[in-house]
């Protein structure tokens, strides 16, 4: 069965800490950049979300939001993946993001995401 309780890492050295896994599946936490973000300002920043309930899927799916706190820029990342058990009982994520910035208008609605 895989749990996304506990502290994970990406390739690019990102981490994810899921501190808060609720009967229902929602999920809250924290999210540090790792060095590929650039912007050395940035520090640990909330997270929230849901996975399917694990109870009834072995490998659930799961999303999760972070709102970044970017002065000149706020931006908001989507995560959504899959928990998979991997052949030597080790708990692997895979999941593709979608970053969103605001835009002034909608004409620049285009280049926002």
């Amino acid at each position: 069965q895989c749990l996304l309780s506990g502290s994970w890492r990406s390739d690019t050295g990102c981490r994810m800490v899921v501190s808060t896994l609720s009967e229902d599946g929602r999920f809250s936490g924290s999210y540090l950049p790792g060095p590929a973000a650039g912007d050395s300002e940035i520090l640990t920043l909330p997270l929230e979300g849901s996975q399917q309930d694990a109870g009834l899927v072995p490998q659930p799916t799961f999303s999760f939001t972070v709102h970044w706190r970017l002065q000149e820029a706020p931006q908001t990342t989507v995560f959504l993946g899959q928990c998979y058990v991997g052949t030597n009982e080790e708990e692997i994520l895979h999941a593709l993001w979608l970053r969103r910035e605001t835009a002034d208008n909608p004409a620049d609605d285009w280049k926002a995401t």
